[in-house]
C-alpha cells in the first residue's frame, strides 16, 4: 500500500511540474511582425480573421498572448500584445500601432470600458436578478 501512494505521489509531483504554454488569440511570432503590409487583403491573408473590427472608425485589432504555467501558483504572462491596423476607403492601410499590454496600463484603448451594473445593485437583486422590476403597459 505504501509503495502504491509512494509512486502516486511522485507521479503527481513529477507531471504537476510541467510546463504547459497556451496561447490566446492570434499567434503572431516577431518574425511575422517585420512584414511590411500595405493593403487589407494582405492583412487577412498573414494575420486571417481578425479579433474585433470596428466598422465604424475602419480599425482592425488583432489580440496576441502567450501564458506559461508550471503549477497553480507559478503562471507568467510573457507577452501580450494587441495590433491596431485602420484601413481607408480604398482598403489600403493607413495607420498601424502595436501596443504592449502589460507595460501600456493607461493607454487609450484600455480605458475604454462597458459599465457593470451588477456591482452597483444590492445583495437581494443580485440574488433574486430583480423579479418584479419590470411592469407591464397600461393598455389603454
Amino acid at each position: 500500500m505504501f509503495r502504491i501512494f509512494l509512486i502516486f505521489f511522485l507521479s503527481q509531483y513529477i507531471l504537476g511540474c510541467a510546463e504547459k504554454t497556451t496561447f490566446y488569440g492570434k499567434i503572431i511570432t516577431d518574425k511575422d511582425l517585420n512584414l511590411k503590409i500595405l493593403n487589407k487583403n494582405e492583412l487577412l491573408t498573414k494575420f486571417g480573421k481578425p479579433s474585433y473590427v470596428d466598422n465604424i472608425s475602419k480599425k482592425y485589432f488583432y489580440f496576441t498572448e502567450k501564458k506559461k504555467e508550471k503549477n497553480f501558483y507559478s503562471k507568467k504572462i510573457e507577452y501580450s500584445y494587441l495590433f491596431v491596423f485602420e484601413i481607408d476607403n480604398n482598403d489600403q492601410i493607413i495607420n498601424s500601432e502595436t501596443i504592449n499590454l502589460l507595460t501600456e496600463k493607461n493607454h487609450k484603448y484600455r480605458k475604454i470600458q462597458t459599465n457593470n451594473n451588477i456591482i452597483k445593485r444590492g445583495l437581494l437583486e443580485k440574488i433574486f436578478g430583480g423579479i418584479g422590476t419590470n411592469q407591464m403597459p397600461n393598455p389603454s
